[in-house]
């Protein structure tokens, strides 16, 4: 989702304000299907903010609007300081040239390309990068393998490396580690705990992974935020 031909804009904090712009600030309302998604949220850099909520409250049609692939009725979405939708088709920024890395529920791998291929597949993806995911996801020795040879945890492991080997601005799993085996969640875990991860939305239904790992739980029902908190 990362275009290195279309770079943000340096942002200027606002006067009377220090520090870089929220990473997401999204005040917007949007309506696919029988939902009416209208939401009010800012991440900052580096902040984790786990979503959680009943099926059907928005919490992956949130994460569709911040890739770029749902856009906003009305209302405003900024990455990084930058606007990408302004509820106006000149003013909405496609998917591929936001900085973002999508990890969705059926992660999307391309089966034609090895692992190795597949996390390295974005422009913005060095070598040096690529390299350091393999080894911290354990997927090294599987470098030469396709996908469809690897095991459930592994193509999540690898869906996770290929999201965060752009160094994206903002970083959104669905469900990352639903059916994973121990392995593969303690993996994907030390990975999202590391203080130099990018602002990160994790949709889980797990309350244990929520408590463990996030800066912020942020609860969805019918489309709307019903609490937030630490």
């Amino acid at each position: 989702m990362n275009d290195p031909s279309v770079d943000p804009p340096t942002s200027v904090p606002a006067p009377g304000t220090a520090g870089p712009p929220p990473a997401i600030d999204l005040a917007g309302h949007t309506t696919v299907g029988d939902l009416t998604l209208d939401v009010r949220l800012k991440v900052q850099p580096g902040e984790l903010v786990a979503v959680v909520g009943p099926n059907g409250a928005g919490k992956t049609t949130l994460l569709r609007l911040i890739a770029g692939l749902v856009a906003l009725d009305t209302g405003s979405l900024f990455i990084g300081g930058r606007v990408v939708d302004d509820a106006t088709p000149p003013g909405f920024v496609a998917s591929h040239r936001r900085h973002v890395g999508w990890v969705p529920q059926d992660r999307l791998l391309f089966d034609h390309l090895p692992v190795a291929a597949n996390v390295g597949f974005s422009p913005r993806a060095t070598p040096e990068r690529v390299t350091h995911l393999l080894a911290e996801l354990d997927l090294a020795g599987l470098a030469d393998r396709r996908p469809a040879d690897c095991s459930g945890g592994q193509a999540q492991r690898v869906a996770v490396a290929r999201a965060m080997a752009s160094a994206p601005d903002v970083l959104l799993l669905d469900e990352p580690s639903t059916a994973l085996d121990a392995e593969s969640r303690r993996r994907i875990h030390y990975l999202l705990d590391d203080r130099e991860r990018p602002a990160t939305l994790l949709v889980t239904h797990d309350p244990g992974e929520a408590a463990g790992l996030a800066d912020r739980v942020v609860e969805l029902a019918t489309g709307q935020v019903v609490g937030d908190a630490p």
